[in-house]
């Protein structure tokens, strides 16, 4: 078991290896999650039915995965990570905006990933104080990502098996012991716009997933170049969509036995007593499933950033980051910083859309070419498409802000597909017209 040489340099194809499967198990396996758990109490706080909480949940789910399993396409073709790609679009200069924010990005949920993984450790082991318990899952979340690329493979592949076996088990208690208050269900409500809540319940649900997407072709960059877009497509969009809506609904339900619960963790053994234990284990684990792909991830991006260190040096560095982040953030915002990293995600659509218009309609599949410094159709399309999508974002308390559009139509938001749309269709017009 070697640690892994290659940063975010070319995979030349003597070393390529694997099958398009193993993406089904890396994405099913980083989804069993208490992110997307936590996620399906949202809408039963709103007060949706059943039906149109799963119809959201539904619809979120499948454009979300889709957005990550064309991104995680590209790797084979190509053989870089996925933000190493985007220099092709944005130019290698103009591209260090959104390294920086992916950077940000994955060190934020790396913190939140540690900060809940460790609240669902002191459940198990309540006399442990908190630094102990975020200390150990930093370390083996790093140690896993210093060795990289296999190992991370392989450890997601035997992930999917023990998840998916205890997730099961939690499935099948919740059905077995609420079928009655589930099938009776009556949501209270909170006095808002039905459809609204919907939209809200669609973008929670599909903006989880599709935060994916930068990560991508990390994980698929090994592949040989053969190996065909419809198989890593198909392999990861089906991991990533069984996961994250499996967990959702469930979430749902959960939050359906227990309404007057705290948060989503504590719910486990108020509502099960000991049989919920085994729940929590499956939340303590899948934390650290998620959070290998974190730190890896955010290591890879410091790189496209021209940092001049070792890929293990920035997975280490990364890690210690992130565990002083989880300290000082578990008593103090960790809601507030979860919401930040909300935000963050805003700028990924626009961004994948104009990679997308060059990788699959432009035909830019070639890595043998050096990117510009900077690509202002690209970069002109993207803000342009950020602008006109502010109008469209949802309240948002810290800042005081909510977009007229979004007023209008109760709070939901449509801002993700806005910026894709017109920051896609502007550059493709862009490049027609050249």
């Amino acid at each position: 078991m070697a640690i892994e040489k290659i940063g975010i340099e070319h995979v030349p194809e003597r070393i390529r290896h694997g099958k398009a499967s193993q993406l089904f198990t890396l994405w099913l396996a980083s989804n069993l999650t208490i992110a997307d758990y936590a996620l399906g109490f949202l809408p039963v706080s709103l007060g949706l039915p059943l039906p149109a909480i799963i119809l959201a949940l539904l619809i979120g789910n499948v454009l979300g995965s889709l957005f990550l399993a064309v991104s995680v396409a590209m790797g084979p073709r190509m053989g870089y990570p996925q933000m190493s790609i985007s220099r092709w679009s944005f130019g290698r200069r103009g591209n260090y905006f959104f390294a920086t924010l992916n950077w940000v990005s994955t060190a934020g949920w790396f913190t939140i990933n540690v900060i809940l993984g460790t609240f669902a450790l002191q459940i198990l082991l309540p006399w442990m104080p908190f630094y102990v318990g975020a200390l150990a899952t930093v370390i083996v979340e790093v140690l896993l990502a210093i060795f990289g690329y296999d190992v991370i493979h392989g450890f997601e592949k035997f992930m999917s098996v023990i998840l998916g076996a205890l997730f099961m088990f939690a499935t099948l208690l919740v059905v077995n012991q609420g079928y009655r208050v589930i099938s009776s269900f009556s949501p209270n409500t909170t006095g808002g716009s039905e459809l609204a809540f919907f939209a809200i319940t669609l973008a929670a649900a599909f903006s989880y997933v599709m935060s994916w997407s930068p990560y991508g072709s990390d994980y698929s960059r090994y592949l040989p170049e053969t190996t065909p877009y419809r198989t890593s497509i198909l392999n990861s969009f089906l991991g990533a969509f069984i996961a994250s809506f499996w967990l959702e609904v469930l979430g749902t339900l959960v939050a359906i036995l227990a309404p007057s619960a705290s948060n989503a963790i504590s719910t486990l053994p108020a509502a099960f007593g000991i049989l919920g234990m085994p729940i929590v284990v499956a939340i303590i684990l899948g934390g650290v499933a998620a959070n290998v792909l974190n730190i890896y991830t955010n290591a890879l991006s410091a790189l496209v950033l021209d940092v001049k260190a070792k890929r293990w040096i920035l997975v280490v560095f990364g890690g210690c980051f992130g565990f002083l982040l989880a300290i000082y953030g578990a008593p103090n915002f960790g809601r507030f910083y979860e919401q930040f990293l909300l935000l963050l995600d805003y700028w990924i659509t626009p961004w994948l859309g104009i990679i997308v218009v060059d990788f699959f309609v432009l035909k830019r599949t070639s890595s043998t070419s050096t990117p510009s410094n900077f690509s202002w159709r690209a970069i002109i399309s993207y803000v342009i498409g950020v602008l006109i999508s502010v109008a469209f974002i949802p309240s948002i308390s810290y800042l005081n802000f909510e977009g007229p559009v979004a007023r209008l139509v109760g709070g939901a938001d449509f801002s993700y597909f806005v910026s894709f749309l017109v920051s896609t269709g502007l550059y493709y017009l862009a490049n027609r017209t050249a």
